[in-house]
């Protein structure tokens, strides 16, 4: 009997569009509006083109973005407040004058936080990404408070909270970006920020209908002062909800130290849910090591320490602060953290390769470095023959 090939469905990333009966007519399977609008912002075969964690983050990162779009709306009257609207005393030149001050203090502070902190926002994208709705939540305080103010401390505040917002920028974008590359497990990462920004669209289109109603009926200065601290409240507890939902796989300090800490302690080694649920945002007590940021000095790295670490890809040196970690040249992601590992737990380290067999098989990311936040200084040892 001979067999012929036939036509049977047809499917794209979301599942199947189209079915074809015994004659090979096309037959279209019509799916529900709500699938049709959903699809206009989310990523093309959500759920299973990103990672499990991406709904709860974007649950609560809207619900965040709704409350801060309303309090920056009180914010923005009392701004316009402080540049002199509605003041018949005030001129255009002066407001003018005050914008281009807070916008410059606000550029010069974006170059110098990307400068010092802009190698350590990936490795602790977590923690930069809360801090960002901290500093922007602070400037909203700082633009309320200005109307109140004289006239030089009007100008400092005014200033102060554009540096705030512009570092608020910086630390916020990038570990989004960062976020974003975690969240799309398909090579969609484009898209996926497409869909974020039309996420954000409607919230903030949302945000500016409600909040345009509302502050038409918050007008005394202790109504304002009061929602907008019940809204940055709400602010912050839904970003850091949104931010605690985020089960990162790369291993940076904290997590490398709680994955070991509790496989010494009951031979488990977690997933990266688990170490999620552990994980701090703000407050973490870390050892007293690091990662050298420039070459050893004289003395740092004594003949004992080379001699211990000869067959290592790295050299573990002890200061008066601490112990401090050299990565050699050609340093591997996985020596960087056994390196951790070494310094945390001495000469009991267990870091083997089974260990590391172990810990890919959970989950986690031994590809991607998120040890080191700061220059990757790298040395060079070798080996010297003696003088009889």
């Amino acid at each position: 009997m001979a067999f012929v090939p036939k036509l049977v469905r047809a499917s794209d990333e979301s599942g199947v569009i189209c079915v074809y009966d015994d004659e090979s007519k096309p037959k279209a399977k019509h799916r529900s509006h709500a699938r049709e609008i959903l699809d206009v912002f989310l990523p093309a075969g959500y759920p299973h083109t990103v990672t499990a964690d991406y709904t709860p983050y974007q649950i609560y990162d809207s619900l965040q973005a709704f409350s801060s779009t309303i309090a920056g709306l009180l914010s923005s009257r009392a701004v316009l407040q402080g540049f002199g609207v509605g003041d018949a005393g005030s001129s255009a030149t002066g407001a003018v004058l005050l914008t281009v001050l807070q916008e410059s203090t606000g550029r010069l502070a974006t170059i110098v936080f990307a400068h010092r902190l802009g190698q350590a926002i990936e490795p602790e994208c977590k923690y930069y990404r809360f801090l960002a709705d901290i500093l922007n939540d602070s400037a909203m305080f700082l633009d309320v408070l200005s109307p109140a103010l004289p006239g030089p401390a009007k100008v400092v505040a005014l200033c102060m909270s554009g540096v705030l917002r512009a570092l608020c920028g910086v630390s916020g974008g990038s570990a989004k970006a960062s976020l974003s590359a975690h969240f799309a497990k398909s090579g969609n990462l484009a898209e996926l920020n497409a869909k974020d920004g039309s996420q954000e669209t409607v919230i903030s289109l949302l945000g500016m209908l409600a909040g345009s109603v509302f502050v038409r009926f918050v007008q005394s200065r202790f109504a304002v002062w009061l929602w907008t601290m019940t809204l940055v409240g709400i602010h912050l507890w839904t970003n850091y909800q949104a931010v605690r939902s985020v089960q990162m796989r790369t291993l940076n300090k904290q997590r490398a130290t709680l994955l070991y800490t509790e496989f010494m302690r009951s031979g488990r080694v977690l997933r990266p849910d688990q170490v999620a649920v552990k994980e701090r945002i703000l407050h973490w007590k870390a050892p007293n090591i690091e990662y050298a940021r420039r070459p050893p000095a004289i003395g740092e790295i004594g003949i004992t320490d080379l001699v211990t670490f000869r067959d290592s890809q790295y050299v573990i040196a002890a200061g008066n602060t601490g112990q401090k970690i050299y990565l050699k040249e050609g340093a591997t992601t996985v020596d960087a953290i056994e390196a951790w590992l070494t310094a945390l737990d001495g000469p009991r380290s267990v870091v083997n390769n089974e260990f590391w067999k172990a810990v890919g098989s959970a989950g986690w990311d031994l590809e991607t470095g998120a040890m080191e936040t700061g220059p990757a200084v790298r040395i060079v040892v070798e080996e010297q023959k003696l003088e009889e």
